[in-house]
C-alpha cells in the first residue's frame, strides 16, 4: 500500500489536494485526527481488498495535537516504506487574503489573523521538516494546485521512484517558492535581442538553433546535466520522492524553456521519471 499524509498551513489548499488525489483514484480520508492515523492504516491493510493508495488529510485542529502527528508519521514510515508526507505552505499575505475572502475563523487562537498564522507556522515547522514534498500554493489557483498534485501523484503515483519536475521561469516574474534547486541562466546569450526570434519561445526551432550555435550555451548545458546527474542518485539515496528543479532566465520565454526541455530529454534518456512545465513562457 502507498500512503500519503497531507498536512500544512490552514488555508494553503489541503482540501484541494484531497480532491485531486481522489480524482487520481486514491482513497482519501479528510480531517483525520493524527492519533487515529495508525489505527486507520492498520484497518486498511487488513481489508480483503485493501486500497493500494491511501491518503490521510490532517484536520484543521492539528496544531493542538502536533506531537501525535509527528509520532504517527514516524511510526507509519517504519511500517509502510511507500509513505510520503506532503506539506502545503503559502505566504502570510496569501493566507491573510484567503481568510479575509472567506471570513472563516483561523483554527489557531490569536489576537489577529496574522498572529494566528505566525503561531501556526511555528507549531507546524517540525512537520514541514518531516515532509517529503512541500508545495507552496501562494501563487497557484485551485486548478494549478490540482495540476501540481497530478504531476506528483500521476497514474503511476504508487511508485516509490523519485519524480523530477523541471520548471522554467522568468526572474522578472519572481522566483518559484517551492523549488529544491534553482539555476540562473541569465548570463547566456539572449535570443530576445534578435527581432526575428523575439516572439518565439524556447520550444521553437529558430530559438533552439540560435542557442545551440553558442558555445557557452552547449558548455553550460553539459555542466548542468553533469551536476544534476551527480545529484539525482544522492537525493534518491536519501529517500526523496519528489525533486523540483527550476531554471530561470529574464522573462522565462527563451533560454530557460530551452534548457528545461533539454534537461528533461537527458533525464528521460537516463531512465528517470520527469515532467516539465513552463511557468512564464506565455506572459
Amino acid at each position: 500500500m502507498s500512503l500519503v499524509i497531507v498536512s500544512g498551513m490552514s488555508g494553503a489548499g489541503r482540501s484541494s489536494v484531497a480532491a485531486a488525489l481522489e480524482d487520481l483514484g486514491w482513497f482519501v480520508i479528510d480531517n483525520m485526527p493524527p492519533s487515529l492515523m495508525p489505527k486507520v492504516v492498520e484497518l486498511a491493510e487488513s481489508m480483503r481488498d485493501p486500497s493500494p493508495s491511501l491518503g490521510l488529510v490532517v484536520g484543521r485542529e492539528v496544531a493542538s495535537d502536533i506531537s501525535s502527528l509527528i509520532e504517527a508519521v514516524e511510526l507509519l514510515r517504519d511500517q509502510i516504506p511507500a509513505t510520503r508526507v506532503v506539506f502545503l505552505d503559502a505566504s502570510d499575505d496569501a493566507l491573510i487574503q484567503r481568510y479575509e475572502g472567506t471570513k472563516r475563523r483561523h483554527p489557531v487562537p490569536g489576537e489577529s489573523v496574522i498572529d494566528s498564522i505566525h503561531r501556526e507556522r511555528e507549531i507546524l515547522s517540525k512537520v514541514k521538516d518531516l515532509a517529503d514534498i512541500v508545495i507552496d500554493s501562494s501563487d497557484l489557483s485551485v486548478h494549478e494546485l490540482r495540476s501540481r498534485v497530478y504531476e506528483v501523484f500521476s497514474a503511476d503515483g504508487t511508485s516509490t521512484e523519485m519524480r523530477v519536475v523541471i520548471s522554467s521561469f522568468g526572474y522578472k516574474h519572481g522566483l518559484p517558492r517551492d523549488a529544491d534547486l534553482v539555476f540562473d541562466c541569465r548570463f547566456l546569450p539572449n535570443p530576445y535581442w534578435d527581432k526575428s526570434l523575439r516572439e518565439q519561445t524556447g520550444l521553437d526551432q529558430g530559438v533552439r538553433d540560435y542557442l545551440l550555435s553558442k558555445p557557452e550555451v552547449t558548455e553550460f548545458l553539459g555542466v548542468l546535466q553533469s551536476f544534476v546527474g551527480y545529484l539525482l542518485p544522492k537525493f534518491r539515496a536519501e529517500g526523496k520522492s519528489y525533486l523540483s528543479v527550476a531554471i530561470g532566465c529574464t522573462g522565462g520565454k527563451h533560454r530557460s524553456v530551452f534548457l528545461a526541455e533539454e534537461l528533461r530529454k537527458w533525464i528521460e534518456a537516463n531512465g528517470g521519471r520527469v515532467s516539465v512545465r513552463h511557468r512564464d513562457f506565455e506572459k
